[in-house]
């Protein structure tokens, strides 16, 4: 008699066999409809999964062929990915039957092979994106896979080996809004290749080997990338019409002038960084320019006739009313026409550092009202200047890297909204303030200095590198900075009222390598200061904290402290996160708070293991590592010390009383041997 419970103990056996196999064939995981089948070493296509699955993700495995069997199971599958396999035939036709299929992704196969063979694909309904990917194909094999995809919308075919994009490659698929060609080896475009393509939005073209864009006049375009080109010239076809172009990235080609626009645009993006720009006259030259050489995006442009005399140098003009975003760094730019921002009232990031200027003015032509970031950091400016009434919301200004020195002491101070301001390695002095305190007559401070108090939105400043011989007094009055940089100006003299004003505001103070010998601030009214950086300076002692200090990183690497237990650093226990202190002459045994903080994980010293100190040994002075230092050598130093001491002590109070012991009987003998005489 078999058992009551022998039939679905059977059934269960069945239930783990069949799931053994499965898990054997395939890696399942349930996400909703989902299935994900990745890198399992497969080689064919599981048959065993459920009919009614919506994504299939099958890639990274070990396929080659893809037939008909079992896809023909799954027609309810909208996102299929096949990537990172070994494809290199799929049987034609194959898709024609999945109608819900959306997403399909083949790159990163071998699909040159199958293309070498010209047949046709088949097919693709409502395949809504397909990515072709890293396959290597070469020109011409695109056509075969997209000749019948009426619904594809999103297109990649970047990393493979493309060099022409023929007139009639994307005809099969006239509803594309996204194409993704970077990274190929493209020298050609023929005319008509994307103008067909009424719906198309976005183009990617960076990584190829294109020349030139004349008589751009794609319309219907939104983004375009040409990053990464050989490009020299970029012109768009003479046009009253209205392009909806937003965003053109043009960076890392060989532009030697401005680029040409369309006269009616929507531009809020351009960037035209890391080329060869070295002056921003609109438009191009129209001497020594050989325009067969160049690719074409529509009908030939016409050469004006070069005999004429009259042919300007600087062909048309363009509006850029609706700009937000200009990248003109890493250029040879020297010189800016003094009308060239005035169409681009809506411009709030400006980038012209890594250039060549000498001077640049600000002024009511320049309309730069809507200016949020200006970046002139790293060219070879000697003049500044900035009219009143201008760059209004200014919040960033990138100076760094100049030759700045003579400029007008109250050129910042006209910057209504300005936040953060950049003037590392320039030449600027800082002036003192007068106007809040007229009885303390002359302040001391350098000649052509610049004012940086009374500037109410100020929030940081950066002023390392720049020779500064002193801190005046009141140099940052009625300006609420958070943090400071002063590193690196050697020498500097910090007068004892320099940071009045910023004491409820400081957070980030950086004075590292000033080779300052005494930190002239109380920090005592400083309790909001988080960091405070006094590495490569020559201190020896630090001013008393407060206890209710909110310091949570000091660095004082490369100073000339010996004991810092005068400076009471204990009273920051509750607050220090991380402390350096290498190379300082420490005092093994005169430090003990380290060990207490230490031991008691209060704060991190991520230099410790290079954190040496002076231990004496045998009446000499040996350097040893401060972390490997026990309590009980110091225990056993200070009984030697003693006993030295006592030593010390005895031996110096017998002798005294030897001296005066000897000197006494000296006097008496001294006495009896004086002769008398009686009258």
């Amino acid at each position: 008699m078999l058992p009551k419970n022998w039939l679905a103990f059977k059934i269960h056996t069945l239930q783990i066999t069949i799931k053994k196999k499965t898990d054997r064939l395939c890696c399942v995981m349930k996400v909703g409809t989902d299935m994900h089948c990745q890198s399992r070493n497969l080689s064919r296509i599981p048959s065993e999964l459920p009919p009614n699955i919506d994504k299939l993700d099958l890639s990274n495995n070990l396929f080659q062929n893809i037939t008909a069997e079992p896809l023909r199971f799954y027609i309810s599958v909208q996102h299929l990915d096949l990537s990172s396999n070994k494809i290199d035939f799929i049987h034609p036709g194959v898709f024609t039957n999945m109608t819900n299929l959306e997403f399909l992704s083949l790159a990163n196969n071998f699909l040159d092979s199958y293309a070498q063979l010209k047949l046709r694909f088949g097919l693709l309904p409502n395949v809504r994106t397909l990515d072709l990917s890293g396959n290597s194909l070469f020109t011409g094999m695109a056509e075969y896979f997209i000749q019948e995809a009426p619904s594809l919308q999103n297109l990649s075919l970047s990393g493979n080996s493309i060099v022409k994009i023929a007139k009639d490659t994307f005809s099969g698929s006239l509803c594309l809004t996204y194409i993704d060609l970077h990274n190929n080896f493209i020298m050609e475009i023929e005319e008509g290749a994307f103008e067909v393509l009424a719906n198309l939005s976005e183009l990617n073209l960076a990584m190829n080997s294109i020349t030139c864009i004349s008589s751009f006049n794609l319309t219907q375009l939104q983004v375009l990338d040409l990053q990464r080109n050989s490009i020299e010239l970029f012109h768009t076809a003479e046009s009253e019409q209205e392009y909806k172009l937003k965003q053109l990235d043009l960076s890392e080609n060989k532009l030697m002038q401005f680029p040409v626009l369309p006269k009616r645009n929507q531009v809020i993006y351009l960037d035209l960084s890391k080329n060869l720009l070295q002056g921003l006259n609109i438009g191009y030259p129209t001497e020594d320019i050989d325009f067969m050489e160049y690719i074409w995006l529509d009908d030939p442009l016409q050469v004006p006739d070069m005999t004429q005399p009259n042919t300007p140098d600087v062909i048309s003009s363009i509006e850029l009313p609706e700009l937000l975003h200009l990248d003109l760094s890493y250029n040879e730019i020297k010189s800016i026409p003094e009308n060239f921002f005035q169409s681009m009232i809506s411009l709030k990031y400006l980038n012209l550092s890594k250039n060549c200027l000498q001077n640049f003015t600000v002024n009511n032509v320049s309309a730069l009202n809507s200016l949020a970031t200006l970046d002139l950091s790293f060219n070879a400016l000697r003049n500044l200047s900035i009219e009143a009434n201008t760059l209004k919301v200014l919040r960033t200004f990138y100076l760094q890297g100049n030759y700045l020195h003579t400029l007008t002491a109250d050129i910042f101070q006209g910057l209504a909204n300005i936040q953060l301001l950049n003037l590392n390695y320039n030449n600027i002095s800082v002036c003192g303030s007068y106007s809040t305190f007229p009885k303390q007559g002359y302040i001391e401070q350098e000649a052509n200095c610049v004012s940086f108090s009374g500037i109410p939105t100020l929030q940081h400043l950066y002023l390392s590198n720049n020779n500064i011989k002193f801190l005046p007094k009141y140099a940052f009055l009625q300006t609420p900075l958070t943090i400071l940089d002063l590193s690196f100006n050697q020498g500097m003299k910090i007068k004892e009222t320099a940071l009045t004003g910023l004491e409820l505001f400081l957070q980030y103070l950086y004075l590292q390598s000033n080779k300052l010998e005494i930190l002239n601030i109380d920090l005592q009214h400083f309790s909001y200061v988080k960091q405070l950086n006094l590495s490569e300076n020559q201190l020896t002692r630090l001013p008393p904290w407060n206890r209710y200090s909110s310091l949570e990183l000091l660095d004082l690497r490369d100073n000339k402290f010996i004991s810092l237990q005068d400076s009471n650093v204990l009273a920051l226990e509750k607050t220090l996160k991380t402390l350096y202190l290498s190379r300082n002459p420490l005092s093994c045994c005169s430090n003990s708070w380290i060990q207490y903080m230490i031991q008691r994980e209060l704060v991190q010293i991520p230099d410790l293991k290079s954190v040496k100190c002076r231990y004496p040994e045998n009446y000499e002075y040996s350097e040893r590592e401060l972390h490997s230092l026990n309590q009980e050598d110091c225990e056993k130093e200070d009984i030697t010390k003693f006993k030295f001491n006592t030593i010390l002590i005895i031996t110096v109070v017998i002798g005294l009383v030897m001296i005066v012991t000897g000197l006494t009987v000296c006097y008496f003998r001294r006495q009896s041997f004086t002769p008398h005489y009686k009258a």
